[in-house]
């Protein structure tokens, strides 16, 4: 521990140009006295810190003192620090920061008159208006899978159903700006991957677990995802008005799966392409209204029209819910 925290110590000074020992000891959680030990340790190490007293005073290395960058360039840098940062609102801020104070290190004051990483992209993972809510699923999966602890929640399937799992984690997937958890579900006793949005009541147990051997690797999208919950897919072709074309546009453009945007003379969209049989599809389609019509195959269609059949039963009319009121 001592020895990770001089290295971070070291990168961070690295990157700033003056630190005090109050902030050393407060990011570190050490007190004061050990910041003054670590910094004696260093300098016996052989790195010029030089010690500034009294206000604004603090900590800081020789100006020329840096550590060599080896093997990486500055576009391979910048690219960590961009994607570090995009992560780090759904990881711990804490382990992030450290990360990004080592690369930072690498990168400060070694190319002048170049433009900042973050000047040139950025990445958010976070939706619009969306916040960290998985953060803490995140962290406690992390030590689960790392312990190799046996995990318990309850969890929602596509359909509605709600279910109580025991789940032996392998690993976290961050796909498409969701995350998920794969692992040995002891309940249906297979792989399967859980999305963490529809995790609740998350415990990690005391219950260790030996890692099972997996089946062949397989890419985690949709056709040949190790889940429950994707299993039948089918081709459909949906003709989109030009009010919905750009809703469509998003989704379909954005897929890997062979599909085919035709444009029409009256400024529709005509879509071709595989998707998942599932229910989840009808009510995609249901929610755009009058906007979409499903062209093929004729069961999509009929299913489409059972869910507007049962949203209208479920309003009557107007003058049965003026009568229900009173």
């Amino acid at each position: 521990m001592k020895l990770d925290r001089l290295l971070a110590i070291t990168m961070l000074m690295l990157g700033k140009r003056r630190i005090g020992a109050k902030e050393l000891a407060d990011r570190f959680e050490v007190s004061l006295r050990t910041v003054y030990r670590d910094m004696e340790t260093l300098c016996q190490a052989g790195i010029p810190i030089v010690s500034y007293a009294g206000e604004g005073g603090g900590y800081e290395i020789m100006e020329r003192y840096r550590l060599e960058r080896q093997f990486l360039t500055l576009e391979e840098l910048q690219a960590m620090v961009i994607a570090l940062k995009g992560i780090s609102p759904t990881m711990e801020e804490r382990e992030i920061g450290r990360l990004l104070d080592k690369v930072g290190a690498m990168l400060s004051g070694t190319e002048h008159g170049l433009p900042n990483a973050s000047e040139q992209m950025v990445i958010d993972i976070n939706p619009w208006g969306g916040g960290s809510r998985d953060k803490a699923k995140v962290a406690l999966l992390r030590e689960a899978i790392r312990d190799r602890r046996i995990v318990r929640f309850a969890y929602t399937g596509m359909s509605g159903e709600r279910s109580e799992r025991r789940c032996e984690p392998v690993r976290l997937v961050l796909k498409g700006l969701v995350w998920y958890v794969y692992g040995y579900c002891l309940i249906r006793e297979d792989f399967r991957l859980f999305r963490l949005s529809r995790v609740r009541d998350l415990t990690r147990t005391d219950e260790s677990f030996e890692r099972r051997e997996e089946p062949e690797a397989r890419p985690l999208t949709w056709s040949s995802m190790p889940n429950e919950a994707c299993a039948r897919v089918t081709e459909i072709v949906v003709r989109f008005a030009p009010i919905a074309r750009t809703r469509a546009e998003d989704y379909f453009g954005s897929l890997d799966s062979a599909q085919v945007m035709e444009d029409l003379p009256d400024g529709s969209l005509l879509v071709r392409a595989t998707q998942p049989d599932e229910p989840w599809l009808h009510l995609w389609l249901l929610g755009f209204g009058t906007s979409a019509y499903v062209v093929s195959p004729p069961e999509l269609a009929a299913a489409v029209r059972e869910r507007a059949e049962e949203v209208l039963r479920l309003y009557p009319a107007a003058d049965t819910q003026l009568s229900v009121v009173r």
